[in-house]
Order: C-alpha cells, then structure tokens, then sequence
C-alpha cells in the first residue's frame, strides 16, 4: 500500500496557515475521498488534548500528538493535511524522520500583518503564552516551501502555486 503524504502548514497565528491549507484540502476532497484535514485549533478540542495548555512544553507535547496522528493515517494510505503552529525545531524533525512523506510549508506574514489580522484577538489582547510574542518561534530552517502571505497573493493564487510545486494538478500527473 501507498502511504500518504503529510501536508504541514506552520507559521504563526494569523499568518493564513489555516485558510490556505484548507483551501488545499478541498480541492484534493473534490478529486478523491482518502484526504483529511486537522486543525490545530480543532484539535485542542479532543479529549486527548484536553489536558493540553498553551506553555511551551504543553505546545510541545501537542505538537508531538498531532504528528503522531498524521503518521498513523499516512501509514494507512490517507493524505494529511495539518495546519498547526508547532514552531519547534524537534517536533517538526521528528515528523521529518518518522512521516516517508512529509511535505512542510511555512506560512510566513510580517508582524504588522499579523497584528492588523489578529482574527483570535491573541496580539491586541496582552495574552500571555502566545507564540512569537512572548513564547520563543523557533522558525523553520529547512522547509518545502516559504510562502509570503501578506496579501500580494490571494489564497486560491497561492494554493495553485502549491499544486503545481506539489505536483497535485492531473495534468502535472500525466
């Protein structure tokens, strides 16, 4: 059997991992059944996250959670896609290591860009444990693909750059 390939979309929040991965996500549902999507934010809603916080180690622990979970349903032939902070240099290695098929793809946006977004109210509201103001970023050093989304590009413009770079299109499969 095949195995999957695992999508992973970081970058901090706001920076559109979310709406750019899903948006991937539905197109690759709409040409077949065996995809699924996991969303950080989602995913600290299930039971075995419920203990989950937002430290470091806490975050770090639910990152490891969240690959484990990729691997296991690549192992069984289903593509992933993952949109999660996870900026941690060892969760995101181990992935690499353990995942035959890890895709990484690191949503980038500039700070004012992520403050004029602030969609979760997490950079205006003086939160504490919030990744790249007071919790360190321990930004991607090697990943797939940088996308710069600072609004040059819309989401389907860049989801179909990442469709051809992926070589997810039917005619790049022929």
């Amino acid at each position: 059997m095949d195995k999957g390939t695992v999508y992973f979309f970081t970058g901090l929040s706001g920076a559109g991992k979310t709406t750019i991965g899903g948006l991937l996500y539905r197109r690759m549902k709409a040409k077949r059944n065996d995809v699924v999507l996991l969303d950080g934010d989602q995913l600290r809603r299930l039971s075995f996250h419920k203990k989950s916080g937002y430290t470091t180690e806490e975050r770090r622990r639910g990152a490891y959670y969240n690959f484990e979970m990729c691997k296991m349903l690549a192992d069984q032939g289903i593509d992933v896609v993952l949109c999660s902070i996870s900026m941690y240099h060892d969760c995101r290695s181990w992935a690499a290591e353990h995942i035959e098929n890890y895709r990484e793809i690191y949503v980038k946006a500039a700070r004012e860009t992520l403050y004029r977004r602030d969609q979760k109210g997490l950079y205006s509201s003086g939160a504490k444990n919030v990744v790249g103001v007071d919790l360190l970023c321990e930004e991607p050093e090697a990943p797939d693909i940088v996308i710069e989304n600072d609004g040059a590009e819309s989401p389907e413009e860049i989801v179909d750059r990442l469709e051809v770079f992926f070589g997810l299109r039917d005619e790049d499969r022929e």
